[in-house]
């Protein structure tokens, strides 16, 4: 007879090594905002715009607020720094002209992948000890996992604040 799995278990397991992993990312970060001589909020800026390059979807103004939970605002003050400090720009490339793109200055790309490169080698050496099924069935959990949180996210917001 099979043994009986206890979920409990592997949530509570999953959700250390996770919570971990985004500790040392987000301290990686703030790593390289020390070495750009940036504030930590906006390096994790242009991490995103970086990243969103790298996917092929460049970002808005409103995507990296909600990216970083910040306001408008907040994210337009963001931006005037890394516009400033020439580190980003903001185009308006898309048909609809009031659309604003925010891209990496091309002198920064290369300097941030250099950066983070020490990490893709050894995350290359690590994720080549694993079979690629193996990997397939991560990637479809870490999906997984995105889409509850998406949908638990969406209860949190639905629900009317607690009264004190």
């Amino acid at each position: 007879m099979p043994e009986e799995r206890d979920p409990g278990e592997h949530r509570e397991r999953l959700l250390l090594g996770l919570r971990a992993f985004a500790g040392a990312y987000a301290e990686l970060t703030r790593s390289f905002a020390g070495w750009l001589g940036l504030h930590a909020t906006d390096a994790r800026a242009l991490v995103e715009i970086l990243t969103a390059e790298d996917g092929g979807v460049p970002l808005s103004p409103a995507r990296l607020a909600e990216r970083l939970g910040l306001s408008s605002g907040a994210t337009a003050t963001l931006l005037n720094r890394l516009e400033d400090a020439g580190y980003v720009v903001r185009s308006r490339e898309h048909a609809d002209r009031r659309v604003v793109t925010v891209r990496a200055h091309a002198t920064i790309a290369p300097a941030a992948r250099d950066y983070f490169t020490p990490l893709a080698r050894r995350l290359d050496a690590m994720l080549a000890g694993y079979r690629d099924e193996d990997l397939a069935r991560s990637g479809d959990l870490l999906a997984d996992l995105e889409t509850t949180m998406a949908a638990v996210l969406a209860d949190a917001a639905a629900r009317p604040p607690r009264e004190a």
